[in-house]
């Protein structure tokens, strides 16, 4: 297994995960995962410090030490490091920039699902979601979306909350039709702002990987903004 390494120190790997592979073992699976991939490079290493969903690609961050690791646990739970994605959607936000907040609990109608309504099961938990509108091209829209907390599954939830469920959602979507040319989840985790345990803080941008380059040429204002894989274009 390879994966393209966006940023590498003494302390910190950052890799640009492909959507369909898992950040860890779910133990249902025996698929390689994210994890397998860096215990083999660096054996001793300390591990991820944040998660994408299997379906999710973008920037993907391990710690290649324990007192590393803890650093950037931390730099998660207090909501220092800046996180940014882009999201194909159905439809076009009336508000062009906007504030999902939100609480997000478990489904009551399916155990794998999320749920932002009131009577969500279970704990509800704090949520908030930046978005801006990039671009929007017939019915559909390109957001920039910027999570201030990093619940499971929090963009998708938040999304389809106020009626603009990601393209290609099979859990959250799953009687639109395909669009837009996606044949899996329309989000990709584009950057990290990141601040790293020596004291700077670093950019890190993971490229929009070649099976979104179709989606991403039905926005052509846009397609100048975001870097993309090398010869994809």
């Amino acid at each position: 297994m390879k994966m393209p390494i966006l940023y590498e120190d003494a302390d910190v790997v950052a890799v640009a995960k492909p959507a369909g592979l898992l950040t860890h073992t779910d133990g249902k699976s025996d698929a390689a995962t994210a994890e397998d991939w860096f215990e083999a490079e660096y054996q001793g290493g300390a591990g991820y410090v944040h998660r994408l969903d299997r379906d999710t690609s973008g920037v993907l961050v391990f710690a290649k030490n324990v007192p590393a690791y803890e650093f950037l646990r931390k730099a998660f739970h207090d909501r220092t490091v800046q996180k940014t994605y882009l999201a194909f959607v159905y439809g076009v936000p009336k508000e062009k920039k906007g504030v999902i907040d939100f609480d997000i609990g478990r489904s009551r109608k399916d155990f794998r699902l999320r749920s932002a309504q009131p009577k969500a099961k279970g704990r509800l938990r704090e949520s908030v979601t930046n978005y801006e509108v990039v671009e929007e091209s017939n019915g559909y829209a390109l957001l920039k979306v910027n999570p201030e907390t990093g619940r499971t599954h929090q963009i998708r939830v938040h999304l389809k909350a106020i009626h603009h469920p990601i393209v290609g959602d099979a859990l959250y979507a799953p009687h639109r039709p395909p669009a837009l040319g996606i044949s899996r989840l329309g989000l990709h985790a584009y950057a990290l702002d990141l601040p790293l345990p020596h004291g700077a803080r670093t950019l890190i941008t993971a490229p929009v990987p070649d099976d979104l380059i179709p989606a991403l040429e039905h926005f052509p204002a846009a397609q100048g903004k975001f870097a993309v894989v090398a010869g994809a274009c």
